[in-house]
């Protein structure tokens, strides 16, 4: 006897539609995240612009917040909405070296109340800091943050644009998480990344990902969905392959490790083709 809480089949009708594969808004969804992705893009060159920090102490907070998202089971999107609020943040502001942690703490709390359903508490992020800030300086900082993004929160990110390629495109669980794992490694190095969109830098990894592992690259579906040629594209294609050939290498390495993991099918330990092949 069928459970009476299925409600597969209420009255006849047909099983309701996952709320991604939304087929007759998908391509108004997705114009609206491209229009978006502009309004919401850090400035690409804001780091010389920064008398006190460099890229390599953003590199190393990304990868605590990497961290940070993995000790606290947070989703990938509350990571990414994080590094958008911090580049926006930083192309604005000065900061200086002793707060940029501050600064991403904020951030991450940010991101965690605009995605997260259970946030972590203020507590917890002052915990994470090892108490180097006090609940009201992060509570304050919070606020400026705040401030200076206009309380604009809802930034498309290179998860979002990966999600729609996969609904417009399956690949295999494992191209999947390649792509992912691509996603985030490009979090960590703001050059060359920021220069490029996070739909750019999703549909580079998805190519990637796929001629990794099958052969194959960018389906003429998402050619036309996106309008991106794979000629558009292999600028990002090539800074992203750099990055993941360097990977094992590179002094950030929490992507990685998060990636070795059985959840994401342990990617991160799949070889980077030495040579790109796309055809």
């Amino acid at each position: 006897m069928n459970s009476p809480m299925d409600m597969s089949v209420v009255e006849g009708e047909e099983k309701p539609v996952n709320v991604n594969e939304a087929p007759e808004y998908a391509a108004e969804i997705h114009s609206y995240l491209r229009e978006m992705e502009v309004k919401t893009r850090p400035k690409a060159g804001y780091m010389k612009k920064q008398p006190d920090i460099t890229n390599s102490m953003r590199a190393i907070l990304v990868d605590w917040l990497v961290e940070v998202g993995e000790e606290y089971k947070l989703q990938n999107e509350t990571l990414y909405l994080a590094v958008n609020y911090i580049d926006r943040f930083l192309s604005s502001m000065s900061v200086l070296r002793g707060k940029l942690q501050l600064v991403g703490t904020a951030a991450m709390l940010l991101a965690s109340k605009f995605e997260e359903i259970y946030p972590p508490e203020v507590a917890e992020f002052v915990y994470i800091t090892d108490d180097t800030y006090t609940k009201k300086q992060v509570l304050r900082m919070e606020h400026l943050v705040l401030k200076v993004l206009s309380f604009d929160l809802a930034a498309p990110t290179i998860n979002q644009f990966l999600t729609q390629y996969f609904l417009q495109h399956p690949v295999t669980k494992q191209v999947e998480s390649l792509a992912m794992y691509l996603g985030e490694l490009s979090l960590v190095d703001s050059d060359p990344f920021l220069k490029y969109l996070p739909s750019q830098t999703a549909a580079a990894a998805y190519i990637l990902a796929n001629t990794t592992v099958t052969g194959a690259s960018w389906p003429k579906s998402l050619n036309v969905m996106t309008g991106y040629s794979l000629e558009d594209l292999m600028p990002c294609i090539e800074d992203l392959h750099r990055i993941y050939l360097n990977a094992p290498q590179h002094a950030q390495q929490s992507v990685r490790e998060k990636y070795k993991g059985t959840k994401y099918h342990e990617v991160s330990s799949i070889n980077a083709p030495t040579k790109l092949q796309l055809n």
